[in-house]
């Protein structure tokens, strides 16, 4: 059994976390930099990563200390390496440097999406390869074919904006405050779906991608109108958004290559929004497939499903990584993808 230490600061969350090769959590450590980022209404990169330089180092001792373990106890040091705000992934990066340094143990970096990608399989053992994954966060909407760790084969990207920049986005023209993605799930709740005529952008589209700046202009232009209540904007942004996202993901099921899949998987931080679960759980079912979403607590970023991430490279004997590899703020989990047709940079 092989015990990993990880660490996670691609963003706003500084994360440490003490995970095993049999899927135990011994311990783990969030502190959220909500408070310092909410009077701007987003992330600003300078507060992130002196917040995580602050706080990184008391919370690897305290999940070592939880664990009542030490670094030699540890088999590896896995941290993320990127995508992300560079500022915050290096201060994870190069702490998780010094330690491997320090103790003789390897390090392993680890991309942030993959960190996501596998955190499903964490929370369930019966998970198998291969499987369609939806990921949907803050930075990132992207359908992928996962077939094993280190193996991806990306079926769909966002052309512009992610989903959960999106939600966020909309909360602040919505004066919801920050994070906004919970927020406009609480206010929908409250709200009518069909209010307000939101589009839908690239619905029927014979390639399976996604665009969301549209959706995000329409709902400050209902919201500047004046005709409509902010729980109905709320909710028919979020039922746009639900559209949106099982009419691509049923495109790019109907078009993947391989193997057939043994489930539907969805992982990042809009993975937590109700609506979008339910109606996923809904198209699995209807293909055939299981749906399989991971705990609320590994949706979001977090530190286990980095250290479960190297731990998956363990398994299949991936040699660890030099002490001067690089932090990286893109680093796609299918670098051989076509661009996306009509994509900017984030694609």
């Amino acid at each position: 059994m092989a015990t990993v230490l990880g660490i996670e600061s691609s963003c706003d969350e500084t994360a440490a976390a003490l995970v095993t090769s049999d899927r135990r959590i011994l311990a783990q450590a969030i502190a959220s930099q909500d408070e310092e980022h909410a009077p701007f209404g987003g992330v600003v990169p300078e507060i992130a990563a002196r917040a995580h330089a602050e706080r990184l180092t008391p919370l690897i001792a305290r999940v070592l200390g939880e664990a009542k373990l030490s670094l030699d106890d540890c088999d590896a040091i896995a941290a993320t390496a990127g995508p992300g705000l560079i500022g915050g992934v290096m201060v994870g990066l190069v702490t998780a440097k010094a330690l491997a340094m320090a103790t003789g143990k390897p390090l392993l970096a680890i991309n942030h999406l993959e960190g996501h990608a596998l955190s499903p399989r964490l929370a369930d053992a019966t998970l198998t390869y291969p499987y369609v994954l939806l990921l949907v966060s803050g930075g990132h909407c992207q359908i992928l074919r996962v077939d094993a760790p280190g193996r991806y084969k990306r079926l769909a990207t966002t052309i512009d904006d992610a989903l959960g920049e999106a939600f966020d986005k909309s909360a602040k023209l919505l004066g919801l405050g920050y994070p906004g993605g919970p927020a406009m799930e609480r206010l929908a709740a409250q709200g009518d779906p069909r209010a307000v005529p939101l589009p839908r952008p690239l619905f029927g589209s014979a390639e399976p991608h996604f665009s969301f700046a549209g959706l995000k202009s329409a709902v400050m232009r209902a919201r500047d109108s004046g005709q409509y209540e902010a729980a109905d904007i709320a909710a028919s942004f979020q039922q746009a958004a639900v559209d949106c996202i099982i009419d691509r993901t049923t495109r790019a099921l109907a078009g993947m290559p391989g193997e057939p899949v043994t489930a539907l998987v969805v992982a990042g931080g809009v993975a937590a929004n109700g609506s979008i679960r339910a109606a996923l759980e809904q198209l699995a079912a209807s293909h055939g497939l299981r749906f399989v979403a991971p705990p609320l607590a590994l949706c979001t970023d977090n530190a286990a499903m980095i250290a479960w991430a190297g731990l998956e490279r363990i398994a299949i004997c991936s040699p660890p990584d030099p002490l001067d590899i690089a932090a990286r703020p893109r680093w796609p989990l299918d670098p051989d993808a076509a661009p996306a047709r009509g994509a900017g940079v984030k694609a």
